[in-house]
């Protein structure tokens, strides 16, 4: 599925505004010690959907916020989402070639250098949230404190790096539904829903909207690994821009090893209704949010 023309325009136009973004939060590549601002850059903008700095974007304009107060969070979701690509591509996690269609950042600078871009990203991104520009307003500084703190719990033992634990301990193993939406909601949600709600909390979200939002973001981070799940099992390394087949190959927990194909497509069908029910409150406002879970969804690659 594409979006409406008018949305997809409007999609597009702000990926360009995050690139920008992103490329004046980071050090150039001739900036000391130049090979790990090229490694971080070589990875930051291999390509990718931007799907985590437009949901990010996209929950502050459903409260009403201003993009400018968003976009420090949605540069550092991508940060983020780009260290835990690098690592997860690493030898000694799953071990993969390619990635976003180009060789893995490890393939192409080194095991060393490679963790070392990962542990640049993270600790770029907690630094970029906390640069406060001067004069900026209290109300703005309690804003960006909460969302950090979001962020952070997301990325730890309860989220990206316990969800990333379970799964390697699972491979081989018989894991449960319930053992198995654990792991997702974990490994990817978490970090979907800082997205969501740390753009909410940015842009003045009253407590009542934080939680129809969190609603949403609950349902679009599982249905995200849903999705990927089932396009590891059905798409070529072509179509993904990385080896193919490989949750199979080792053994991992994965919605359709568990539930299988078809039903694993109605589960996320089921996720996406839920999270657009949640947005009715929001009207208007929470168009791109709607367009944004469709396109998870329903994307194919």
């Amino acid at each position: 599925m594409t979006a409406p023309a008018g949305t997809a325009s409007r999609i597009d136009a702000l990926r360009q505004t995050v690139e920008q973004a992103l490329d004046r939060a980071l050090p150039s590549r001739s900036v000391w010690p130049a090979t790990i601002h090229e490694a971080v850059r070589y990875s930051l903008f291999a390509g990718g959907k931007r799907i985590r700095p437009l949901l990010t974007l996209a929950a502050g304009e459903a409260v009403g916020g201003h993009a400018a107060d968003v976009m420090p969070l949605a540069c550092a979701v991508e940060m983020i989402h780009t260290y835990s690509l690098i690592h997860d591509d690493l030898p000694a996690m799953d071990d993969d070639d390619l990635r976003r269609g180009k060789p893995t950042c490890h393939k192409v600078f080194g095991e060393a250098i490679a963790i070392l871009a990962g542990d640049a990203l993270l600790t770029r991104a907690f630094h970029h949230m906390a640069a406060l520009p001067a004069g900026e307003s209290a109300a703005i500084a309690v804003r960006r404190l909460r969302a950090i703190q979001v962020l952070g719990e997301a990325c730890g033992t309860s989220g990206l790096i316990g969800g990333q634990v379970m799964d390697l301990q699972s491979e081989g193993k018989a894991v449960d539904a319930t053992e198995l939406e654990g792991i997702h909601r974990a490994k990817t949600g978490a970090l979907l829903s800082a997205c969501v709600r740390g753009g909410a909390v940015l842009g003045g979200a009253s407590a009542a909207d934080e939680d129809r939002l969190s609603g949403y973001a609950s349902a679009v981070g599982l249905a995200f690994q849903i999705v990927d799940d089932i396009l590891d099992a059905t798409e070529g390394a072509e179509q993904l821009g990385k080896t193919a087949g490989k949750d199979a190959a080792r053994e991992k927990a994965t919605y359709v090893r568990i539930h299988g194909l078809e039903r694993s497509r109605a589960m996320a069908r089921d996720l996406l209704s839920a999270a657009l029910a949640a947005l009715g409150p929001f009207g208007a406002r929470a168009t791109l949010l709607s367009e944004l879970a469709r396109l998870i969804v329903e994307r194919r690659a």
